[in-house]
């Protein structure tokens, strides 16, 4: 198997930046890895007040990544989430339902000590091929 480019994602316009030494995305032989994305809104002060709220937080951060990585929520094809109460699990799943649907991607979700947020979320995407322009 021949790796055909590596391309690591700097920043994401319009989002928190990256509070660690890492990329939000990188993409490799047409998929996008995406780094945990939090609910943070302009950075880590700046979170929606409830748990639903970081929730639909979190996944538009997701969704905002996929795009600037030339891909989207629909093409996901594997979840992992990390939360910090495991009661937090039926709320969670009630808002991850109404972006994920039918799509149904794999998912792994575990209960873990997070920094500063409640829950983190990455994944693993299919990068959509751009129309080659007829002209």
């Amino acid at each position: 198997m021949t790796v055909t480019a590596i391309e690591r994602l700097a920043g994401i316009p319009g989002q928190a930046p990256a509070v660690g030494p890492f990329s939000p995305a990188v993409i490799a032989n047409g998929f996008v890895f995406t780094s945990g994305q939090i609910p943070a809104i302009t950075g880590l002060d700046d979170q929606p007040d409830t748990f639903e709220g970081q929730v639909r937080q979190t996944i538009e951060n997701l969704a905002g990544v996929l795009e600037a990585a030339g891909s989207s929520l629909e093409h996901v094809v594997k979840v992992n989430t990390y939360l910090t109460n495991q009661d937090q699990l039926e709320e969670y799943n009630r808002v991850y339902v109404e972006y994920f649907g039918t799509a149904k991607p794999a998912r792994t979700t575990v209960c873990v000590g997070l920094w500063g947020v409640s829950l983190e979320i990455e994944c693993v995407a299919v990068v959509q091929r751009k129309e080659e322009d007829p002209t």
